[in-house]
């Protein structure tokens, strides 16, 4: 750390009387307070979670989803998009290139051409990874300020075969389990960790539950950005309808009707309908910034971002890669479990959501009442299975954003052919 110090005082111009700048330890993840270094989250706004192919986004195309957001998190601040550094935007089911999506929804946002805009995929997790992506660029002193984005339409862009693959794929187990649907990865963790069907039923009553007790208090009302949209019905009849609700949510969801769903993968399996997060369509987009750079334009500082990890695991268990990912960000961070408020929770499947609960419980010695899921992707309507909705990754960091006074990990899943 004294050599580093050193090098620094030949690299960092100061004046006489200007203190010696202080580095992080390389690694650590996050800044030394007071230097203005911080990366900072500043806003964040999001569709509402539409039901793919038969809810209210269905014919609405994913770049004018994701021009709402952007306009609406520059407009809240009042800041012009000329100041953004950067644009980044997690999309996974991209068509073409992918980019082409995001610069036409650039431009209906109203901003430059001089802002530059690419697109990411890294699965389920495109969203957070375009959020780690912006932070980097701050970090490294490229950009002061940068919007990272996610969206899909699952309604519009479907899953189609894998592409053209080695045919050695066969000779590898690894390489052979990327081809496993995600329905049945939910059925290897149940099975591999002891996740009961009851236990995964218990658990999305509950996601069912927080997320009506959110949308009925109203919690999620001044994150949504309401759209007006184009909707055909089945004879063709088109209606003009503003959305403002998430519409993935059952309220009326009982521990009888989830236990009396069949098996939605495998005959003698224990994941359903009801225990699986559903196909959705929606945008979110988070504006983030250098503390000192957002200070000096008098926006809002609503959290610091501390760390991320990304972390392999086997494929055919991608559900579980949360579950190691936290203990490796709370160390790059220099945190502990203990430190944490609130851990938020992305549910692909009641059966990983248990296993990953129950990893972080034993790891904590602590009350699962941290284990929070405001946003319940089970039952909300988690924007994805394996066609993820890259926007759920920036919907989860905004969790941060509704309690700023708590400490929070916002976690992700990354899809098996990243693990």
């Amino acid at each position: 750390m004294e050599r580093l110090k050193v090098i620094s005082g030949h690299l960092l111009p100061r004046g006489p009387s200007e203190p010696l700048r202080v580095l992080r330890s390389c690694g650590s993840g996050s800044s030394v307070p007071g230097t203005g270094e911080e990366v900072v989250v500043v806003h964040g706004r999001r569709t509402a979670i539409g039901k793919a192919k038969r809810g209210s986004f269905k014919d609405t195309t994913p770049d004018e989803l994701l021009s709402a957001v952007m306009s609406a998190v520059l407009a809240d601040v009042g800041l012009p998009a000329a100041r953004l550094g950067d644009v980044c935007v997690g999309n996974v089911l991209q068509p073409g290139a992918g980019a082409l999506m995001a610069r036409v929804a650039h431009f209906l946002s109203g901003f430059p051409e001089t802002v530059p805009v690419y697109t990411v995929n890294r699965q389920c997790s495109s969203g957070l990874q375009a959020l780690l992506n912006i932070a980097g660029a701050i970090r490294s002193g490229s950009i002061e300020l940068g919007l990272a984005c996610g969206v899909e339409s699952m309604s519009l862009r479907s899953i189609g075969n894998p592409g053209d693959l080695s045919s050695r794929l066969v000779e590898n187990d690894k390489a052979r389990d990327c081809l496993v649907p995600m329905g049945i990865t939910s059925e290897n963790v149940a099975e591999r960790f002891g996740v009961s069907r009851e236990k995964q039923d218990a658990f999305a009553l509950s996601s069912q539950l927080k997320a009506a007790q959110a949308q009925n208090s109203g919690r999620f009302d001044q994150e949504i950005v309401p759209v007006t949209v184009s909707v055909t019905d089945e004879s063709g009849r088109e209606r003009r309808l503003q959305v403002r609700k998430d519409e993935g949510i059952r309220a009326g969801t009982t521990l009888d009707g989830l236990s009396g769903l069949r098996p939605a993968f495998k005959p003698d399996g224990s994941t359903t309908a009801g225990n699986s997060s559903q196909v959705s369509d929606g945008a979110a987009a988070v504006l983030l910034g250098r503390r000192s750079a957002v200070e000096v334009l008098g926006l809002p500082v609503l959290a610091v971002l501390r760390g991320s990890a990304v972390v392999g695991v086997p494929p055919d268990l991608m559900g579980i890669g949360p579950a190691v990912a936290i203990p490796a960000a709370l160390r790059q961070a220099g945190l502990s479990l203990d430190d944490i408020d609130v851990f938020e929770i992305n549910e692909a499947f009641a059966s990983q959501g248990v296993r990953r609960g129950v990893h972080v419980h034993r790891y904590r010695h602590g009350s699962r009442r941290r284990l929070r899921v405001p946003r319940a992707a089970a039952g909300g309507g988690r924007p994805g299975r394996r066609q993820n909705l890259s926007g759920s990754g920036d919907a989860a960091e905004e969790v941060l954003d509704e309690n700023p006074e708590e400490t929070s990990l916002t976690d992700n899943c990354l899809f098996s052919c990243e693990s």
